[in-house]
């Protein structure tokens, strides 16, 4: 059996890529900082790369069948992602997803036409992939992206995003902060920055503590840090160099400064990325080039307690 032919590759999945570079001037701080805007991608986030390029390999080369099903579990981008490059390369998607997910989320992947199956994950990160595990061993219809260890997750990163970044920034690059869920993002990049700029310091932003922090980890929608001994694969041989810890708390001020002060409508995981680093461009020197993402759109956390309105404000 062979996959669907293809005449040409649907249009929506060239727009994916190619995101363009902003600075982030924080006068109060005295710091300026780079952002990628990934929520320029068709879904809105970062994980549309990972979405291409895993399925149209897995397209090209046979891996998918006519009557193949798409299965992955996701906290939401991801499955959003996947749900779009799988339903319009022709195939069946269903994803999974912890009943802590937003709304928006499980909403946004049933309108692109994909299967949801919520589970809950009793605050375990290895539930989903557990589950998915089980689903794909007993039918052989469905097919397995595995973002999690998947090395094409971090070479499409490497490749893709990694390059974009060098191209984009003048001159030495001192510091790239990301988040990680499945760790392919910030190895991939990470190893593409290394290559040209050895001293750059390759930084993981990781949340605190347990607060409420609504973005990208493993199958749930609550990031509490790398919790229940769960480290990515993927982020193994990743050249990270520090670790810089963000609270909810902080995560939540700096995305509604982002959305009040910048105008950039981002998600939880774009201010962590933002506030992780501001702190890493406080201790380099002034005018040191620190790159971090803007994750994904803030539509996607309307019923989280992002939006909830903070302390001393009024509803009229």
């Amino acid at each position: 059996m062979t996959a669907p032919q293809l005449q040409t590759i649907p249009a929506v999945l060239s727009v994916i890529g190619d995101t363009p570079m902003i600075e982030l001037s924080f006068s109060a701080e005295g710091v300026k900082l780079l952002a990628k805007c990934e929520f320029r991608n068709p879904t809105g986030s970062v994980k549309d790369r990972l979405a291409k390029h895993v399925l149209l390999h897995a397209h090209q080369n046979g891996l998918l069948h006519p009557d193949s099903i798409i299965l992955e579990c996701s906290s939401g981008n991801t499955g959003i992602a996947m749900a779009m490059v799988g339903r319009v390369l022709g195939y069946q998607v269903t994803i999974l997803m912890s009943r802590s997910a937003s709304e928006e989320r499980r909403k946004l992947i049933r309108q692109l036409g994909a299967e949801l199956i919520l589970f809950d994950s009793e605050g375990r990160y290895q539930t989903g992939i557990e589950i998915s595990n089980k689903m794909a061993q007993e039918n052989p219809r469905y097919f397995l992206p595995r973002q999690f260890e998947n090395p094409l997750n971090v070479e499409d990163h490497e490749f893709g995003t990694g390059l974009e970044i060098l191209s984009q920034v003048d001159g030495p690059i001192a510091a790239f902060v990301s988040g990680f869920g499945t760790g392919g993002t910030l190895a991939g990049c990470g190893k593409a920055i290394k290559k040209k700029w050895p001293d750059a310091l390759i930084c993981a932003m990781q949340p605190s503590s347990t607060e409420l922090m609504a973005g990208e980890c493993p199958c749930c929608h609550v990031i509490e840090g790398v919790a229940d001994g769960f480290v990515p694969k993927l982020l193994e041989d990743a050249p990270l160099d520090r670790r810089i810890l963000v609270s909810g708390l902080d995560a939540t001020r700096m995305t509604r400064r982002l959305h009040r002060e910048f105008g950039l409508l981002v998600g939880t995981s774009s201010g962590a990325n933002v506030a992780a680093a501001l702190q890493v461009a406080s201790e380099l020197p002034a005018g040191a080039n620190v790159v971090t993402l803007l994750c994904d759109r803030a539509e996607r956390y309307f019923s989280t307690p992002l939006f909830d309105l903070p302390g001393g404000e009024s509803q009229v």
